[in-house]
């Protein structure tokens, strides 16, 4: 999945028939997202203007939101969640892999970016994306990208290498465990 600014120049189209991948485009977040079942745990939020949720600093708004997810991985046995309150900090692939840079409010472990937020604003309301890594191989993430795969994957193979141990025995399991948490922490206000 593209980012919503990524250039289609980024994927390599005979990678992609050669994996038999689709590759659509979100209208959030600035790059590549690698989608498939047991991969990502996908949870949408929206606040209406006017909500005590809402802020209008594009860079303030989030935060709440990966506090609650911080939250919610710590009641789920995940130790060491922190929210990133500061300006995005970009890494030399992120211009390619969503996973290689962090943005307010995202959540990060000592291992890496662990839950991705993006954000797109109407009249009246705001959509909050979220996609919580529950399986990451930094070989698949750029595979299918326009660039030096073998650079890419050494490069981000750090970046979340630790991030497999979101997911238990069953990775259905762990999604459902993941956003009914989330959920509890957004709807108790306890953020």
């Amino acid at each position: 999945m593209l980012g919503s600014a990524q250039p289609a120049a980024h994927v390599d189209p005979d990678a992609v028939a050669a994996a038999r991948l689709e590759v659509v485009r979100r209208r959030s977040g600035g790059s590549s997202v690698l989608v498939g079942p047991g991969r990502v745990a996908w949870l949408d939020v929206v606040v209406p203007a006017g909500d005590p949720l809402w802020d209008d600093d594009v860079g303030v708004a989030p935060v709440w939101l990966g506090r609650a997810w911080a939250a919610a991985l710590g009641d789920l046995g995940v130790t060491g969640a922190t929210v990133h309150t500061g300006p995005m900090a970009r890494a030399p692939w992120s211009d390619y892999v969503c996973f290689a840079g962090t943005a307010p409010g995202e959540v990060r472990l000592p291992s890496g970016k662990v839950v991705g937020i993006s954000q797109r604003r109407v009249r009246g309301a705001a959509l909050f994306q979220c996609g919580a890594v529950l399986r990451w191989d930094a070989g698949e993430a750029v595979a299918t990208l326009a660039v030096d795969r073998v650079v890419a994957a050494r490069d981000l193979a750090g970046a979340a290498a630790g991030l497999v141990g979101l997911v238990g025995d069953d990775a259905a399991v762990t999604r459902r465990a993941l956003e009914r948490a989330v959920e509890r922490r957004v709807l108790e206000g306890r953020v």
